[in-house]
């Protein structure tokens, strides 16, 4: 890489300056509680609050003593933004999931006046996404420049090649042995999978500082030179991707639901008891998780009052509370969690709806950011905020624990928290990198598309929720619009969204369709199989479908029952590839799928072998089916998706490209998400390391 120089000695010393005061205060910030668990069945550390107030300390001490050591070292060095950076600030917004023909009609129709102004100052483009066009696929490729092959995120799940059962792609845990005094101690440790470096640890390598927030996949964070808010796959207390509970003095059905739980209360005239629960349960007294015992007290037809220990709080219906602290207890320990409470109903059945449990920012019982302090100082700036990875609770909504009116409120809610802690660190980020992504987007398009789409089988609310994806991207150009008048000419700004959307109609089920055509066998010869592959005969099995978007072969020497011989491996892709392309949707006649990937001539790198065997690009209106990403088999193919989830970007990636818009010109007639992190050195005067795929961009 080619060496940049130091700043002016001015600036170098004002953000100095700004370090050491900003260390000073958050050395003041720990907690008095103590925060300290391991959760055996959850696999992450919780961190203790006598170790985060010696590490403070300890962090703003050494660093006071080491600054003079550092400068000397850095300045030997040439550290810094040098005079080959086209800027010395580049800001970055991710608008999740935003589609380009959506965006293009609405600038046509004057209705995104900011992004029109941010395209005639510089450049707009449609984006190039990856294959699958999934989040946490585009995002690794976002910030490492390079394909899922070399990054090795292919979906939001993977198999677990021992068991063949669906699993977390982005991390994994494992167990780290250590000695202390001489004793053994195990604990467990949660291990970001995503491979290669992202842009902003090169950037901290060349002593040029970067503010991340909540960029997919990020979690846990990687310390580097700079602060990183962890984002897409941060668990809640829990440790799941997100566990909503429902409360309420209706019957409740016996079907099982998917992301959370319906429970009804104990109830004693009108006081209503219910436990909200936390982490898991190290002891072995029969409860699976640790509980923090609530009470409702009904006071009148819209109102009541939550008691959580001596502390109350009001409700109204329809209305969202703020944060409010949970504090679960492990013997002399306490965890310390916050959730929003919504009351639902109230009349002649009462129901209360509580969001997962994430993590107190300020008290950070997961390693939620790099520094560890840095949430601290983020909530004491901003307010107390929600951690989780997918804040917006669309399996609540999928599941009915909320209706569109709450779920809306939420992803705003969710949305305004987003923008006072990016507006906040922006406007102390003078030079580096400011880069925050917003889901609001994503997940209002995921849950609102069937009010686009006429011919969506998915039953509708209201039409007063018509217009509430374009009321979504003008709300998203207002925030282009502040950001714009807080940037200078210098700065270089970059507005992009990973992918597109489109309509998801029907459903296809692949691993029914494997079934039926013989390469998927169930035990005991059954017609259908039930969730996490419980029924699949492995000894007769060639190929599995498993997550969003990937097919697996059963093979020998890779899968822990493998058939499948290194021979057969071609002609086999090659056969269920070209039957699959062919599938007609029996409904109209339509096409389902436009193409199958083989990965073997996708993807490079040193984790391209991790990779499914074969990826589905899908035609428009199509998706894998719900019951088919875990496993299950159906006795049908194709089927009505009439979730509320009802808009999706699993299709071939040709067909849902992102947007990107810059105020410096394209030098780059289409330029793909591969060259973001590329783009995003070369601005810094940084030369792209040769791992990198893609090429810089922008003038």
């Amino acid at each position: 890489m080619d060496n940049t120089k130091r700043p002016n000695d001015r600036r170098q010393r004002s953000a100095h300056r700004s370090t050491l005061l900003l260390l000073l205060a958050l050395s003041t910030l720990a907690p008095e509680q103590a925060y300290a668990y391991i959760g055996p069945g959850a696999g992450f550390a919780f961190l203790g609050s006598t170790a985060v107030l010696f590490l403070t300390l300890g962090m703003g001490i050494l660093t006071l003593l080491l600054w003079p050591l550092s400068w000397v070292w850095r300045k030997a060095r040439g550290k810094g933004i040098g005079k080959r950076a086209k800027t010395r600030r580049t800001v970055v917004v991710g608008l999740d999931g935003l589609e380009p023909k959506l965006v293009e009609s609405m600038l046509e129709a004057g209705k995104l006046p900011n992004l029109r102004k941010l395209k005639e100052m510089g450049a707009y483009s449609r984006l190039g996404t990856t294959l699958p066009a999934l989040s946490p696929v585009a995002w690794s490729t976002f910030q490492t420049g390079v394909n899922p092959g070399a990054h090795n995120i292919f979906d939001f799940l993977t198999r677990d090649k021992r068991f063949c059962l669906p699993q977390l792609a982005s991390t994994e845990t494992t167990t780290v042995v250590k000695r202390v005094l001489g004793i053994r101690r195990r604990r467990s440790q949660v291990v970001l999978t995503r491979k290669s470096q992202p842009f902003w640890k090169i950037l901290g390598s060349y002593g040029i500082h970067s503010n991340i927030l909540r960029i997919p996949i990020s979690y846990p964070p990687e310390p580097f030179q700079g602060n990183v808010l962890s984002a897409m796959c941060t668990p809640d207390l829990k440790g799941t991707q997100g566990s909503f509970s429902f409360f309420t003095t209706r019957p409740i059905d016996t079907q099982a639901y998917t992301g959370g739980e319906f429970r009804n209360f104990r109830r004693e005239q009108n006081r209503l008891f219910f436990e909200v629960e936390g982490p898991p349960n190290p002891n072995d007294d029969g409860a699976k998780f640790v509980t923090v015992s609530c009470e409702l007290t009904l006071n009148g037809a819209h109102d009541a009052t939550l008691q959580i220990g001596t502390q109350s709080y009001p409700l109204q219906v329809g209305h969202f509370s703020d944060w409010i602290p949970l504090e679960f207890f492990i013997g002399r320990q306490t965890v310390s969690g916050v959730a929003r409470f919504l009351l639902r109903e109230l009349g002649d059945f009462v129901s209360l709806y509580v969001t997962p449990v994430n993590a107190n920012p300020e008290k950070p019982a997961l390693p939620i950011a790099s520094p560890l302090l840095f949430s601290q100082w983020l909530a004491r700036k901003v307010g107390i905020f929600g951690t989780l990875g997918l804040m917006e609770d669309t399996w609540g909504r999928n599941e009915r624990a909320l209706d569109d009116h709450s779920f809306l409120a939420q992803a705003y809610l969710t949305h305004e928290e987003r923008e006072k802690m990016f507006f906040e660190v922006l406007e102390r980020t003078r030079e580096g990198v400011c880069a925050c992504v917003f889901d609001a987007s994503d997940r209002i398009q995921h849950m609102f598309w069937r009010y686009m789409d006429d011919k969506h089988p998915s039953p509708r609310e209201s039409d007063a929720f018509k217009d509430a994806i374009p009321q979504m991207y003008e709300r998203m150009d207002r925030l282009v619009g502040r950001v714009l008048e807080r940037i200078s000419p210098n700065d270089a700004l970059i507005v992009l969204s990973d992918h597109g959307f489109s309509s998801f109609r029907r459903g296809v089920n692949l691993n029914t369709w494997l079934w039926k055509h013989g390469y998927l066998a169930l035990k005991n010869d059954t017609r259908t199989g039930a969730d996490y592959f419980q029924d699949i005969d492995w000894s007769r099995t060639k190929a599995f479908a498993c997550g969003l978007s990937g097919i697996y072969l059963n093979r020998v020497g890779r899968e822990q029952c493998g058939i499948v011989a290194p021979d057969d491996v071609g002609p086999l892709k090659e056969e269920i590839a070209r039957k699959l392309e062919a599938i007609i949707d029996p409904q109209d006649n339509s096409k389902a799928i436009l193409k199958m990937y083989d990965t073997s001539q996708t993807y490079s790198g040193l984790y391209a072998e991790e990779a499914p065997d074969l990826i589905v690009g899908y035609a428009p209106g199509y998706r894998v089916s719900w019951e088919s990403v875990t496993g299950l088999v159906e006795e049908e193919v194709f089927s009505d998706n009439i979730k509320a989830w009802s808009g999706d970007h699993h299709i071939d990636p040709k067909e849902i490209p992102g947007i990107f818009f810059s105020n410096r010109k394209l030098h780059k007639e289409r330029p793909h998400i591969i060259d973001m992190a590329p783009t995003i050195l070369d601005l810094f005067g940084v030369k792209p390391p040769r791992h990198m795929e893609g090429a810089p961009v922008l003038q």
